[in-house]
């Protein structure tokens, strides 16, 4: 049976942009596999601890020499890492905070960079290839080629690197401009805002849909 992993991190809640490209995107994934399953990870509601000391060590010490609280991080560790490789595909809602990503989705990815359960001990292959990795992004400005601020979206970018070790490889789905219709400044802009999310649109709409031949 197939079976989806679904994460968000905005907090913007019913008004983010990546909500609904995600959920978009979840449903068009049901629609092409009625018979699979879904595990649904709100981290912008529920964000997971920072990756801190216990984490580290636990990553460094055997599991039957844990304390208490390096045993609980490895519990953590271990349920994350799970989620992705019971999943045969994983959208993530990525919207851009102050030119990054939400501390919240750095915490998730410290988390899955775990040798002996995400990156073989020896080889450092990752191990949790061979899944789709589809990340719903969103932009409140424009960063593209050509625009005053492009190279200042970090995020896309760092995820593509951050997960790397793991074997994931995203996949990218962007509306950008989200802002232009609650920003005056940035009211000319609105039909590009709006090519953009339909953009995004068709893309998610396509991702399973049966090849032609």
């Amino acid at each position: 049976m197939t079976h989806l992993l679904h994460i968000d991190s905005s907090i913007s809640g019913e008004n983010s942009t990546s909500r609904r490209l995600s959920a978009r995107a979840a449903a068009t994934w049901r629609a092409a596999h009625p018979d699979g399953t879904v595990t649904y990870r709100d981290l912008g509601t529920a964000p997971l601890p920072h990756f801190d000391a216990a984490s580290n060590a636990a990553r460094s010490t055997p599991p039957d020499q844990h304390d208490a609280e390096q045993a609980a991080a490895w519990r953590l560790m271990t349920e994350l890492v799970d989620e992705v490789k019971a999943a045969d595909a994983v959208l993530l809602g990525l919207p851009l905070y102050n030119f990054g990503a939400p501390s919240t989705v750095k915490a998730w990815v410290d988390h899955l960079i775990v040798p002996g359960l995400s990156i073989h001990p020896e080889t450092r292959e990752g191990l949790l290839s061979g899944r789709d990795f589809i990340v719903l992004a969103s932009r409140g400005g424009g960063y593209g080629e050509g625009t005053p601020r492009e190279g200042w979206d970090h995020a896309q970018t760092w995820i593509s690197h951050g997960v790397a070790l793991t074997g994931l490889e995203p996949r990218f789905v962007t509306a950008e401009l989200t802002l232009a219709k609650i920003n005056p400044a940035m009211a000319e802009l609105i039909p590009l805002a709006d090519e953009s999310q339909a953009a995004a649109e068709r893309a998610i709409d396509a991702l399973w849909s049966p090849v032609a031949v």
